[in-house]
């Protein structure tokens, strides 16, 4: 897999890159915010299988980054950062990151989430096309969910609150379209990790936190999304 390293600093980036390469990554080493932009133009190269994004950066913050990288690909993005507050991993996946991972870390733990955003990657990229195309598969699945001022439009992939549009990322749509096909169902942690993240490891748990807290500040509805002590989470339906 090639990998896109966004990393000012020469001697982590060296470091980092020399590790990975040993691993079977192949890796481009951008030193700043506009190399890495000009790396993931068409017509530069192979695709990158994943874009590890360190948000100091000299030329412009890692936010802006990754915020223009969603704009014109759909290649995970991992925020890999000394900025551990909740409100930098929300205001991350918010722009559009697909994980969130604080120095320092255990290598181990950085390689499994590379994998564990490119098996999801994979996976979603082969099951999009069957899924529009098989009218058995849409006939199942009803076209919106309402629920209460909340509408989850499955096919469209859009999500209303009043009438008003609600911007979502990936990842925060599949875990509300999840909890909203069976409303006031329990889902255990593991159970929404393997169904939305497709993986069973564990490290996932605190990007399902962060996941949960930015649909409760978008949405409004705080209350909407109930926390199961223990257990996990289940959709409340609002009252109208």
């Amino acid at each position: 897999m090639r990998l896109l390293l966004v990393e000012d600093d020469e001697r982590v980036g060296a470091a980092l890159a020399a590790v990975l390469g040993k691993h079977g990554f192949t890796v481009t080493h951008a030193r700043n915010g506009e190399q890495a932009l000009r790396a993931l133009l068409p017509g530069q190269g192979a695709a990158y299988g994943c874009v590890l994004l360190d948000l100091g950066l000299p030329d412009q913050d890692g936010f802006e980054v990754c915020s223009r990288i969603r704009r014109r690909t759909a290649t995970p993005v991992i925020m890999v950062t000394a900025r551990a507050d909740v409100r930098s991993r929300i205001h991350g996946l918010n722009l559009g990151a697909d994980d969130y991972v604080v120095k320092p870390y255990d290598i181990g733990e950085l390689l499994a989430r590379i994998h564990a955003v490119a098996r999801r990657k994979t996976a979603e990229d082969a099951a999009a096309l069957p899924a529009a195309q098989d009218p058995v598969l849409q006939q199942q699945q009803p076209a919106a969910i309402r629920l209460g001022p909340v509408s989850v439009e499955l096919t469209s992939r859009r999500v209303t609150v009043d009438g008003e549009a609600v911007a979502l990322t990936r990842k925060e749509f599949d875990l509300l379209a999840l909890l909203a096909q069976r409303p006031g169902v329990v889902f255990r942690r593991e159970q929404i990790i393997s169904e939305v993240w497709r993986t069973s490891w564990e490290g996932t748990g605190r990007t399902l936190e962060v996941h949960v807290a930015s649909l409760r500040s978008k949405l409004r509805l705080p209350a909407l999304i109930e926390t199961v002590r223990g257990v996990g989470y289940r959709l409340v339906v609002p009252a109208v």
